[in-house]
């Protein structure tokens, strides 16, 4: 959205709007249907400025409604999108940021619209438990906004939150596997720690996956795959926790961190260490 309307929106206009809608009674109704577009603007924005973004969503609606095509309802059509995210009615924020990209998809503000949805969904994503599905959705919007507009304000924000969001997803792998791993599912647990290992390498969660396929693999008697694994971890992580930890399971039982065996993990090995990639 452009920086110098956001300010004047913020601005001592605005104060004095709501000052003003202030004067009169909330409970006291408008004709909207016989009211100027700007008016109506004006009183959505007092909803906003008095911290009460459902009924602003609600009123700039109207002035899409009673004045469509008009740049009064352009102007309202974002701020309605912004104010449904105020809200958390992320559903119909997404809805109110899609019509302005579709209608006006060469407008400035055409970009504040798409980061507005991938907020949309990166703002429903903040647990481990929530559904993956708005994730992937999140990653989606995010990576529209950083190749639509790489040199915009929001491109940048949005490579941020990208990287959290893969960050998400990677630990709601983790966590399952956890919960395999704790109840002696050795081969399901695997399947969740190699998803980390060659799909979200770039995390932070990559050194503990490792450890953990130490462990599995241990438990299993494949023990291989567990040097192999180890000697992943020591080779990118040798100064961290998850290795010191590893490293004594290793040498507990006689092993050693080294590449062995032909398994996926050697794949890897090969790959991230020796620059083998055939």
């Amino acid at each position: 959205m452009n920086e110098n309307w956001l300010r004047w929106t913020r601005g001592a206009g605005l104060v004095a709007m709501a000052v003003a809608a202030a004067a009169c009674s909330r409970d006291e109704a408008i004709d909207l249907e016989n009211t100027a577009p700007e008016a109506i603007y004006q009183q959505a924005e007092a909803e906003l400025a008095n911290n009460d973004p459902d009924d602003a969503a609600l009123l700039f609606a109207e002035v899409e409604r009673l004045y469509p095509y008009s740049e009064w309802a352009k102007r309202a059509l974002i701020m309605q999108a912004f104010s449904y995210h105020q809200d958390r009615d992320y559903e119909n924020a997404r809805g109110a940021a899609q019509r302005f990209i579709d209608f006006y998809p060469g407008d400035e503000d055409a970009a504040y619209a798409q980061y507005l949805l991938a907020l949309s969904y990166y703002d429903q994503i903040d647990q481990v438990g929530r559904d993956q599905g708005l994730t992937f959705q999140a990653l989606q919007s995010l990576r529209t906004v950083i190749e639509r507009y790489p040199d915009t304000e929001y491109s940048r924000s949005s490579i941020l939150k990208f990287d959290l969001a893969f960050d998400h997803l990677a630990a709601k792998e983790m966590e399952i596997g956890r919960y395999y791993l704790k109840r002696g599912h050795h081969s399901a647990a695997i399947n969740r720690f190699r998803a980390v290992v060659e799909e979200f390498q770039t995390t932070t969660h990559t050194p503990e996956a490792l450890l953990r396929l130490v462990e599995a693999y241990l438990a299993l008697g494949l023990t291989q795959e567990a040097q192999t694994a180890g000697a992943i971890l020591g080779y990118n992580f040798q100064g961290s926790p998850f290795y010191d930890d590893a490293f004594a399971q290793l040498t507990g039982r006689g092993l050693a961190p080294e590449a062995a065996g032909r398994s996926w993990l050697r794949s890897v090995y090969d790959r991230t260490i020796r620059g083998r990639w055939l």
